[in-house]
């Protein structure tokens, strides 16, 4: 059974209880040493082909897959053949495999790596080098790796770090910095922006402006602002949402921001399946209200075939404030 992402590990002011955290402090002290441990002892290795990696420092959603789509999407139109990688969490074959939206689902190979399937090459392997060197043998000359950054058997060539940039009184993006499972670090933030080439800070659209103090921690590594927009209107009339991704109360604020007329919304565990117990309460929410049912694109790939027709799927976009300083990133690495 897949839980949740608690949400007390964004608290800054040790809620729910300081007691909780401290009984499982000792436990983040474990997967600290042992995350240190593997890195250290790890000798990469690399592929014939240039390898973005586009990574995270917490555990959860942070919006780095619409940063690897936008990537692809970048290098595509400058003429670089492009193409996606992911470990296909979630899914049952271990690859190296090419992608097929045409004869794969989410239950073999993935939600992200199905959803990027549609636009771009996309490789899924449990084993990345592997991955990596497969979708060079089949002319990528860059490989774009969803998620890795705590992944040493891959040789990087730029070390993205994906943050997510919404701040509220309540709610910090690395909580009080606590290492997994007091927290959502998944080491501690030092040592991980030691690996880091640049941070990625993803702001939702209706946000003015990065949080100072948000951007200091970064020190001296670079920083580019991408904005997570909509890449189209939200559906019509009453809705009830749902979502099943590290930070589902993210949607919820999103769409309403966006102007969906939403009547009711129900959180789901981070790449969950839809059963159709579920699925009918779903619909029956949504009756109730004389409402649509309305979700995001990761989540719809994983709806039965039966069910995507009665569900509409929300694309968001993340959009670089700076296509300049991006270009630059790249071509200092090569790229």
């Amino acid at each position: 059974m897949k839980l949740s992402t608690p949400r007390w590990w964004y608290r800054r002011d040790g809620a729910p209880s300081p007691v909780t955290r401290a009984l499982l402090t000792p436990l983040s002290w474990i997967w600290a040493a042992q995350t240190a441990k593997r890195i250290a002892r790890t000798q990469p290795r690399g592929a014939d082909c240039a390898v973005i990696c586009v990574g995270n420092f917490t555990v959860g959603g942070v919006g780095k897959t619409p940063v690897v789509r936008e990537l692809l999407l970048n290098l595509t139109q400058r003429g670089r053949r492009a193409h996606g990688l992911a470990r296909g969490y979630g899914g049952k074959l271990k690859g190296p495999l090419r992608v097929d939206p045409a004869r794969h689902s989410a239950r073999d190979v993935g939600d992200e790596p199905l959803m990027l399937a549609q636009d771009f090459p996309m490789w899924v392997s449990a084993d990345r080098v592997a991955g990596a060197r497969k979708a060079a043998a089949n002319g990528a000359e860059v490989v774009v790796m969803d998620d890795g950054h705590q992944n040493p058997d891959l040789r990087k060539t730029l070390s993205l770090v994906v943050v997510d940039g919404e701040t509220r009184e309540d709610e910090w993006p690395f909580g009080d910095g606590k290492v997994f499972p007091a927290g959502p670090m998944r080491e501690p933030l030092k040592v991980s922006l030691a690996r880091t080439d640049a941070v990625v800070v993803l702001l939702p659209d209706d946000l003015p402006a990065a949080d100072p103090e948000l951007l200091a921690l970064f020190g001296d590594t670079p920083v580019l602002i991408a904005r997570l927009e909509p890449a189209a209107p939200p559906p019509k009339g009453r809705q009830v949402g749902f979502a099943g991704i590290g930070k589902p109360w993210k949607v919820e604020r999103a769409l309403k921001a966006a102007g969906c007329q939403l009547v009711d919304f129900a959180p789901y565990p981070d790449h969950g399946s839809y059963d159709e117990t579920t699925l009918k309460f779903l619909w029956d929410r949504a009756q109730s209200y004389s409402a649509g049912l309305v979700t995001t694109e990761k989540d719809w790939v994983r709806l039965p075939q039966a069910w995507r027709d009665k569900v509409t799927p929300w694309p968001v976009r993340a959009r670089f404030e700076d296509e300049g300083e991006l270009g630059r990133l790249l071509a200092d690495a090569g790229l």
